[in-house]
């Protein structure tokens, strides 16, 4: 079985390093380059088409990734999509972040300091292992704060307000980036972060394992 894997915003395919996918045959997507202004969800779907991912694929998004999973299960209801530390509709993201629309201090702040920023927030991301933290601080030195910027802009003018029936939804309750009070979840990772894909890989590994071969 073949499945697709969208990384967070700021991450890249080596967050999902540490899961067992011997179950499947695992395509990680890498991102294409945005257009400008372009919505989060016209990104989704030229996503789709770049990697030729079949109408009834099945895709597994982390964060970010999870939203432009959405954004595909919208207009293809045979895929089979899983989120993980996500959010469905623009209601399960906090309500301050919208504070960035109207102060974008993303910006106007340098790579350099986005680059740190990232890195000191490596506690709330719910990281705390070594091969964790090793991993996380990778994914910030490669980051393409370009993208980002387009990324964190799409995000706060996401206007989704549809929960597609194909979506299943995992969430940690521990996680601080995207509150686990906020979203309504299908299945709950006790004690799970944002980054319980590295933290609690062998949990959401037996997770995947039995949505997908069950």
């Amino acid at each position: 079985m073949q499945v697709y894997f969208i990384s967070g915003l700021g991450a890249d395919r080596s967050v999902f390093q540490l899961l067992n996918l011997d179950f499947c045959k695992p395509v990680f997507i890498d991102w294409i380059k945005p257009r400008h202004k372009e919505s989060l969800q016209h990104y989704a779907l030229r996503l789709k088409e770049a990697y030729f991912i079949a109408d009834d694929a099945v895709i597994v998004g982390l964060s970010f990734g999870g939203m432009l999973a959405t954004e595909i299960a919208k207009e293809f209801p045979a895929t089979k999509i899983i989120l993980l530390s996500s959010s469905k509709t623009k209601n399960e993201i906090p309500a301050f972040y919208k504070l960035g629309k109207h102060l974008p201090v993303y910006k106007w702040s340098t790579h350099f300091i986005q680059k740190a920023i990232m890195q000191a927030l490596v506690y709330r991301f719910g990281v705390h292992s070594k091969t964790g933290k090793d991993i996380y601080s990778n994914v910030v030195s490669n980051t393409n704060i370009s993208f980002n910027n387009w990324a964190i802009w799409a995000l706060l003018h996401w206007n989704n307000t549809t929960i597609p029936a194909n979506v299943t939804h995992v969430h940690g309750t521990a996680d601080k980036i995207l509150p686990y009070k906020n979203v309504t979840a299908n299945i709950t990772i006790a004690s799970g972060g944002h980054l319980m894909v590295m933290e609690n890989a062998a949990e959401i590994s037996a997770i995947l394992r039995q949505l997908l071969i069950s």
